[in-house]
């Protein structure tokens, strides 16, 4: 994680969140990249988003999983890989969702609205979710609530267990299958606490829309009765379980993402940019101009992200295998 002095330039990330007609900030959105600096769709590498580039070859799927309703069988099959690959906790129940931002826009409707500690810079949908239920929303604590993003978005810091102390805790772990051994899963029976995951991420299947929430029994029932029945879709509940219950393929992509986010590093370091935070799913970059540094990549066809509250931050995913070249030769 970056020195304080190296994110001084962040100024209220809370405030950006809900800017005008609550508009969100986030990666992506390759479209408008596109209409502003032409070229085809194949021509760009996306990487303004922390998503695996490599996902996770596809099971065959059988006819029912498209045409019937997703069974109970299927739903608990996913529950029981879910629980073996996180080793969650005996005490501590699960919800599978479609998507960890399903599970977002509903958390803060868990508890009645007070004040909720979201320290910032992170990822801004969780703020964005607990103002629009209209709970007060402070960068420090004490509150009645606290949220952490664990490794965080952007930067990476990952949060010790005696920094989360509120009576109602949400920790996000969307981007900790890469750091399995910094998970807080243990916490995940503790009363007044939901832990997610994402399975986007590492995965690499974030179209797939399936997220979890893992917690203290009360809440994910309050959760199970806002999702209603059949929330996740019965392709996703197959390719799902069929991941989690691949340990062999997560430990060797492990390896492969920290050769990757090492590549890259070494490539922008090279480039004039220094390395101030990340995960091995994405790097945050401390530049002169992230603006300029943006528009430099696009002239390239390649799209990365930059934040509405820093005018140095520059944040890239990691690009398939077959196009770094491409980001090889824009940087020079």
């Amino acid at each position: 994680m970056a020195e304080p002095s190296q994110f001084a330039a962040v100024q209220d990330p809370a405030q950006a969140t809900a800017s005008a007609g609550g508009a969100r900030d986030h990666g992506g959105n390759l479209a408008a990249a596109i209409a502003r600096f032409g070229g085809l769709r194949e021509d760009w590498i996306d990487l303004s988003t922390g998503i695996n580039p490599a996902p996770y070859p596809l099971p065959p799927l059988m006819a029912e999983d498209w045409t019937a309703l997703p069974d109970r069988d299927a739903q608990q099959a996913l529950i029981d890989a879910a629980r073996s690959f996180w080793r969650v906790p005996e005490g501590a129940d699960i919800l599978a969702a479609p998507g960890a931002s399903a599970l977002i826009a509903r958390l803060p409707a868990l508890r009645p609205a007070r004040t909720v500690q979201i320290t910032t810079p992170t990822y801004n949908e969780h703020a964005a979710a607990f103002d629009h239920c209209g709970w007060q929303i402070l960068d420090h604590g004490p509150a009645e609530a606290q949220v952490v993003v664990h490794p965080n978005n952007p930067d990476g810091h990952l949060w010790q267990p005696d920094e989360i102390n509120a009576p109602f805790c949400v920790i996000d772990e969307s981007f900790c299958d890469i750091c399995p051994e910094q998970s807080l899963i243990a916490r995940a029976s503790a009363s007044g606490t939901i832990i997610l995951k994402s399975f986007g991420k590492f995965w690499g299947l974030a179209g797939l829309r399936l997220g979890f929430a893992i917690g203290d029994p009360d809440l994910i029932a309050g959760l199970r009765a806002a999702m209603g029945p059949w929330a996740v879709s019965g392709p996703a509940l197959r390719i799902g379980a069929h991941a989690l219950n691949n340990h062999d393929w997560a430990t060797t992509t492990r390896l492969e993402l920290a050769d990757a986010a090492s590549r890259l590093d070494q490539l922008m370091q090279q480039a004039g940019a220094q390395t101030v935070g990340g995960t091995d799913l994405f790097r945050l970059y401390d530049v002169e101009d992230a603006s300029a540094w943006q528009d430099r990549l696009a002239r390239a066809h390649i799209w990365s992200r930059i934040f509405p509250y820093s005018s140095r931050f520059l944040r890239l995913g990691l690009p398939p295998a077959d196009r770094w070249s491409q980001l090889e030769t824009a940087l020079l």
